[in-house]
């Protein structure tokens, strides 16, 4: 009996410790809403339904996803930014789009206007449909350079991953010229160029990878210095093969909540970060089986660490002439 009333007692205090884990500042009582600003089956969409299935075993309540798709992503983030601050309403999406619409004119917002916690980080791509004209990136970059208005290239719209990159090629490789295709996410893009509508897509790894295992899209480059290995298909060349001096950031991914947000609703989300989201096997197994990498971090630290991108892409919208606002004259100097 002294046995069966000690594991009773050692059952109490596991249960009792488990409760202690999930008292949180912030009990939500109705569902929450995550606005996914593009189109389903894309990158944040991906990372998204994770994280509110990760989410709603914390809070013991429903997170809804629901896609936005419009201008960029700026469409689903303003209504988020506009709406009530009481913590039901989240946006997801990639740091360095809401730290450079203010830039393009398209949503007066920056990163400093949002609580942010991220998930992923994922690298930036261009595959080729099988039948272009080009196999690898160095073949990619002769034919932009040689007819690069007649060959089309699909992105997810203007300020996206895959826009960025071509940009970020553009500066770094003087003469190279695209015929730019817009989507309304990364997902339509990609099949796009898996349709042979568009030659090329530039987006994210994580977006193409099934395809480039499937053997429907030909890898040529990752933005990154080195190469990155694509679980199931091998190694993907780094674009500074070809362009020794082109920037590689890190583009990471979340969900944010805009300031003004009540300060119990974003303790209870830190929490959440440290506890649940930090040790996420699920976002383990994403991050991992996608060639993304895992990246759970939240304020001060995730703004510091998503500037990287937002200084050096809204420079780039800069000196390519497609900024309305210049960088400086909201607190982003000129990277050296």
């Amino acid at each position: 009996m002294r046995t069966i009333a000690l594991a009773f007692g050692a059952l109490l205090g596991v249960l009792a410790g488990q409760a202690a884990a999930q008292d949180y500042p912030w009990k939500p009582d109705r569902p929450i809403t995550l606005i996914v600003p593009w189109a389903a089956g894309g990158s944040t969409d991906q990372m998204a339904r994770i994280v509110a299935s990760e989410l709603e075993s914390e809070l013991k309540q429903k997170v809804v996803v629901v896609n936005q798709p419009g201008a960029s992503g700026s469409v689903g983030t303003k209504g988020v930014l506009e709406g009530a601050k009481d913590g039901y309403t989240w946006a997801a999406g990639a740091a360095v789009d809401i730290g450079g619409y203010k830039v393009l004119g398209l949503l007066d917002s920056q990163l400093k206007d949002w609580h942010l916690f991220f998930a992923v980080a994922n690298v930036n791509t261009v595959s080729a449909n099988p039948n272009a004209p080009f196999k690898d990136f160095g073949q990619f970059l002769e034919a932009l350079k040689k007819d690069g208005r007649n060959v089309p290239v699909a992105t997810a719209g203007l300020s996206s991953a895959g826009h960025n990159m071509m940009e970020t090629i553009r500066k770094a490789a003087p003469g190279v010229e695209y015929r730019h295709v817009t989507y309304d996410g990364g997902n339509p893009a990609v099949l796009s160029t898996v349709a042979g509508e568009t030659q090329a897509v530039s987006q994210l790894l994580v977006e193409m990878s099934e395809f480039i295992k499937g053997k429907r899209l030909i890898p040529l480059a990752v933005q990154a210095d080195k190469p990155v290995t694509l679980e199931g298909y091998g190694e993907i060349p780094p674009v500074t093969k070809w362009l020794p001096n082109m920037p590689a950031p890190l583009n990471y991914f979340g969900i944010w909540a805009p300031k003004g947000t009540p300060e119990p609703v974003i303790q209870t989300m830190d929490m959440i970060w440290k506890k649940k989201i930090a040790n996420s096997e699920a976002l383990r197994k994403y991050a991992a089986a996608r060639a993304a990498l895992f990246t759970p971090i939240s304020g001060a630290e995730a703004e510091k660490e998503a500037m990287k991108m937002v200084t050096q892409t809204v420079w780039l919208y800069y000196d390519a002439g497609k900024a309305k606002v210049s960088p400086d004259t909201i607190g982003i100097p000129r990277p050296q």
